[in-house]
This record gives structure tokens, sequence and C-alpha cells, in this order.
């Protein structure tokens, strides 16, 4: 390598600036205690108490987004992570800590197991239209 400094290697993009690595969001961490319950389709919702969530200062950026976009509306973990643009597992992890600081909660879809057989359903449909 030459002395001039242009052989060291810089993480950036040119119109992005500095990227940040997903493990630098989550401070090197992959799970988190509530991402057990955190699949792709269950619901996030902003907790009604919480306060400005830029006011807190040991919120990241992305904390403090996926806290704003729940508030507008619930969002499933795909949903966030696809307006985020980030990836699944560094989503999961920021979710479990505002789950752990009792700024969102996870509401989680019924599990197919527990859904009601097709011909139970069938049968309801049959006895309203007979009414």
């Amino acid at each position: 390598m030459s002395g001039d400094g242009q052989g060291k290697r810089h993480w950036f993009d040119d119109e992005a600036g500095p990227v940040v690595r997903p493990y630098a969001m989550t401070r090197g961490r992959t799970t988190s205690a509530a991402q057990h319950r955190l699949d792709l389709i269950a619901v996030v919702v902003a907790q009604t108490h919480t306060d400005d969530p830029e006011a807190d200062q040991t919120l990241s950026p992305e904390h403090v987004d996926i806290v704003e976009l729940c508030r507008d509306a619930p969002q499933s973990v795909a949903e966030l992570a696809a307006e985020l643009d980030l990836p699944i597992g560094v989503v999961r992890v920021l979710i479990g800590d505002l789950v752990d600081e009792e700024m969102v909660h996870v509401t989680r879809p019924v599990p197919p197991a527990e859904l009601p057989d097709e011909s139970i359903l069938r049968d309801v449909i049959s006895g309203l239209r007979a009414l």
C-alpha cells in the first residue's frame, strides 16, 4: 500500500455517504428477549402512553422511526423492514428493544393449528343462509 492514503479502504457510497453496517445499529446483537415472538406477520403497535421518542437519548434513529411508523398505523414486522429498508434480523432486534422499553407491543397472528376447520366455516355459512 502506498503512503498517500489512496490505499485505505473506506466503507462509503458516493451518493449516500458513510455506510452503517447493520450490526452497528443493534450494537452487535443478533437477538433480543422478545425475538422468539416476532415472525414476519406479527403486528407492532405503538403504546398510547409513549412520550416523544425523539426526546429519548437512548433510542437510535431507527428506533424512533419504528415508533413513528407504528403510531400512524399498526405495522407488521415485514412492513417495517421494507419501509425502513433494513434486514429483518435488525428490525427484530430493534423491535425487541422497544418492547422491553414498553414503547410498542406486538400482537401475534393466530397459529394455523388454532384456526377453525374449513368444514366448520362452511356449516356456519350454511346455517346463516338457512336463517
